[in-house]
């Protein structure tokens, strides 16, 4: 097949996949369209699929051989995407594309740290049982445990997910720049039923 040909196959397949379009990206994949076709940015067609939820078109391009691991340049990828938006069904999607648990975002963290914060209480049930690193630091020096409580709301959903992380294995002596545990953090906002929850 000619590159110019591949090339518009490409651009098509991440546009389809980016709309959610299972059926046009099956027919792209056959018509010889790459699985890991991408963006001038880096974004790939399973990428684009992430952020939008697409399930299906997920899985068509994982069972066609998708690589999940690529990023783009604004350090996104399908994994780390599903962190943001907090979808279970497009996590487990891309688990079965064995991705990389310990690519990280923008903010250097991995895909668990935002779902924390943002109080994604059943992806951060579901990503726990994988092999992710609970007690990962980022660039703002901020374990998920961190972020829970500073980011929080200090509400049942962000209360459950320090439940889970502590659970997990969560280091709670682990301090932020400032010398600040979570545990201490918890104390200064007044989250009472995050605080007992570090009691031994």
């Amino acid at each position: 097949m000619p590159q110019a040909n591949r090339l518009v196959l490409n651009t098509q397949l991440v546009q389809a996949a980016g709309r959610g379009d299972a059926a046009a990206v099956r027919l792209l994949l056959a018509r010889g369209a790459s699985a890991d076709a991408g963006r001038e940015d880096g974004r790939t067609a399973l990428t684009a699929a992430a952020l939008g939820d697409h399930v299906e078109a997920a899985r068509v391009l994982i069972s066609a051989g998708a690589d999940p691991d690529p990023q783009d340049q604004a350090n996104n990828n399908a994994l780390l995407v599903t962190g943001e938006t907090g979808s279970v069904a497009m996590l487990r999607e891309v688990l079965r594309a064995h991705p990389d648990l310990t690519r990280t975002n923008r903010f250097g963290g991995t895909a668990l740290i935002p779902a924390a914060d943002r109080g994604h209480t059943e992806y951060v049930r579901e990503i726990l049982k994988t092999d992710i690193n609970v007690n990962h630091v980022n660039n703002l020096g901020w374990t998920a445990l961190l972020e829970a409580v500073i980011l929080g709301d200090g509400g049942l959903r962000h209360t459950e997910i320090v439940r889970l992380l502590l659970g997990a294995g969560a280091n709670p002596t682990i301090a932020d720049r400032d010398g600040m545990t979570a545990l201490q953090h918890a104390q200064k906002r007044g989250y009472t039923a995050m605080v007992k929850l570090f009691k031994p």
